[in-house]
Order: structure tokens, then sequence, then C-alpha cells
């Protein structure tokens, strides 16, 4: 079998891929790869559905030049084809007095990225979200961003791509790939010949890239992401994304309110920022990596150390939010009426496909596009990788033709 492009992957990113190059026109061979048997089973299925409006990225990176447009596309597809949406808007609040003065490094970088937001004060806070309190009675609103179900939206765009004739191999956890010759042989010995080859892989990226001598100084640091959620009988209402202002230096967001795009919307608390010890590890220890956790771990307290906080910062930051006393301390500096009777555990479980930079230890915040033998390697596709899809997808197809 003969393909002008395959794609390792089968989560928003590829698919995404895989749309632009038949949107453009530039080949209708595609062939998509697929470790599960279903779609949307890691990142892409499991975030937490927010499509960002372009508010924290640094101007010039990436992240900053594809997630406004991409947010916009992909608004608009999900729109054109009634798919659920929660146009709810998203309140920044400074958890401290002496945060405040981020909220005007944030307006800064939004404008310059093309995003919509305002600045409010304490009585507009109030009317948008009456049990939220700003430490400095300012807040920054971001009308443009919005909740999707990030599954259902996967599943509508691989329906779509399989009508128009892109083929999918899906539960391949046996492939074998030979760079040199450009062929991809599947688990059952058949092998595809292929024009180039796109990796996609999400958790994988990295040991996929290694296959072709490319992105050794990296490897994957996966974080969990564990969420709470808002009884529904809680007095406590909320209808908005709620979030406080972030730590610029890492690339967390720390614990957040965040609707569902549900009929009755469910509230989601978090998600934590914890080591997973193993790319796939949602629950107890599946796929255990201890002495690459540890390593990674030792590395990023090194970071936490350049950056003025030390590593205890990030244990009372982030390492202990998944004890539920630590995350209801953080949630209680955006909502100081929640109670521990307001929230229960729930399921929604992701992982964070983190690169770690070896040379430099420290944790990746942009995207990266590797180039190799007849491929290219998507690299640290982590939030707004949803968001921003479609844009990304066009960014990389660019990148990949003009070397080609």
């Amino acid at each position: 079998m003969n393909t002008d492009f395959l794609i390792i992957g089968g989560g928003m990113v590829g698919l995404s891929i895989a749309n632009q190059l038949l949107e453009r026109n530039i080949s209708k061979n595609i062939v998509v790869i697929d470790k599960e048997k279903s779609l949307g089973m890691h990142s892409s299925g499991l975030n937490s559905g927010v499509l960002h409006s372009g508010v924290y990225y640094k101007p010039g990176t990436l992240k900053s030049q594809v997630c406004v447009s991409g947010s916009k596309k992909l608004k608009s597809w999900i729109k054109e084809r009634n798919l659920p949406i929660n146009e709810c808007g998203k309140i920044i609040i400074p958890q401290m007095e002496s945060l405040d003065n981020q909220l005007d490094i944030l307006k800064d970088r939004a404008i310059k990225n093309g995003a919509k937001v305002e600045l409010i004060d304490e009585k507009e806070l109030k009317s948008l979200e009456p049990y939220v309190k700003s430490s400095s009675g300012r807040a920054l609103w971001s009308p443009n961003t919005v909740v999707v179900k990030s599954k259902v939206v996967l599943n509508k765009l691989e329906s779509e791509l399989r009508e128009k004739g892109v083929k999918f191999f899906l539960h391949q956890k046996n492939w074998r790939v030979d760079p040199i010759k450009c062929t991809f042989s599947l688990d059952n010995g058949n092998k595809i010949n292929y024009g180039h080859l796109i990796n996609c892989s999400g958790l994988y990226a990295d040991r996929v890239a290694r296959k072709f001598n490319v992105g050794e100084k990296y490897r994957l640091f996966p974080f969990k992401g564990i969420y709470w959620a808002l009884r529904n009988n809680s007095a406590i209402k909320i209808t908005r994304n709620v979030y406080p202002v972030p730590d610029l230096n890492v690339p967390f967001l720390g614990v957040h309110f965040t609707p569902s795009a549900d009929n009755i919307p469910t509230i989601y608390i978090g998600p934590t920022a914890t080591p997973a010890l193993g790319r796939e590890n949602y629950k107890g220890f599946e796929a255990f990596e201890p002495l690459s956790t540890f390593s990674n771990l030792l590395s990023l307290a090194g970071q936490y150390l350049k950056n003025n906080g030390g590593f205890r910062k990030y244990v009372h930051e982030q390492l202990l939010l998944a004890l539920k006393p630590v995350m209801l301390n953080s949630a209680k500096k955006l909502i100081p009426s929640i109670k521990d009777s307001d929230i229960v555990a729930c399921e929604k479980v992701g992982i964070r496909s983190q690169l770690f930079n070896l040379e430099e230890e420290r944790l990746e915040d942009d995207f990266l596009c590797l180039e190799g033998p007849s491929s290219t390697h998507v690299m640290n596709a982590i939030s707004p990788a949803f968001t921003a899809s479609f844009s990304l997808a066009d960014l990389i197809i660019d990148q990949m033709i003009s070397k080609i």
C-alpha cells in the first residue's frame, strides 16, 4: 500500500493535519495510525474542553501565533455542525494582592496575541460571578473563551475524514518503521510505503521521534491532571470559567473552575499537576516508570529554584493538590465560601504530555516541530494544542512543505 502522508496518532492535532491536507488540496491519500481501538482515549479526549482565547502565551511563541485563529476556526467548525458548546467566557483572578500586576501583563499579552479581554472591577466581577472574590478588587474578563465536549469533537472529525477517504488503522501496538526505506509495517506484517510521516503521537512522541534519531535531548515528563467536581446541590453556583493568575514561569494554570458543555453543566475543579508515574498512569501504578519520574522530578526542582521559588513552592502549589484539603485551600483563594462538603471526587483525569529538555534542564513551554528523514515530529503538543489544532496544523504543514 502506498500513501502520500502517514500520520501516527489519531488525536486532535493528527486529525487536524489530515483535515487541512484535504482542505488545502495537498493530498487525498492519507493514512492515520493509532495504538488504541478507538480514538480519544488519551489527551485529546480527556482534556477540559476549554477553547482558550490566547491570554497566557508570550508573544512570538508558536502558541501565541496559532491560539486565537485556531480557536476561531474550531469554534466555527463546531457551531456549523451543531455540536455542544458553552459560550461562558473566563475570569482570571489574582489570588493575592501581590499578583494584581500580573493582570496587566496578561492583558498586554492578550492584546498582542489578538485576544479580546478587559479589566473589570469588583462590582463587575460580582455581576458575573457573585461567589468569586478578587484579592485586589480587579479581574481579567475573557468573553471569547468557550467550553466544548472534546471527545464529541474528535469523533465527529474522525467520521468526516473517513467519509472523505482517509484510511485509519487502529489498535496498532507493535508496528515497525524503516526511516531509510520510508516503509511502515502494521501489526499484521502488511507494509505501507509513505512519502512523508508525521509523528503526532502525544504521550509517545519523544519515543517515536527517537526511531528517526530526532529529539534526543527531549524526554516526556507526564503530569497527571486530577479533577474534583462541585456538588449539584451546592449552594455555590458557578456559570463561567474561573482561573487564578498563573505562575508565568511554568506551564501550569493552577486549580480552576470549569463548567462542562452539557445541558446541565457539571462544574469541574482542577486539574492538579502531579508527576504521573507513567505515561498512562490514570489509576494506581499502571505503566509505572519510577526512575524516569524521580529523575525528572529532581530536574523540575532545579527549574523552580531558578525561578526564585524553590522546590518548596512547587510542592505547595502543585505536587500536593491531589490531596483534597490542599486542593480545597487553593479553591478557597477564588471562592472563599467553598467548603469541603461542596466538593466531590469525580472520575475525570488526564495525562499531560509535557516535554522536558534534558540539556537545559527545564520544562518546554512552547510547541515543538522537529524535522527528520522524510518525517515531521510534533512534540510538546500540550494546551492549547486542542484549541489551536486547525491553525497549528496549517503551521506544521507550511513548515513541512517548505522542507519537502
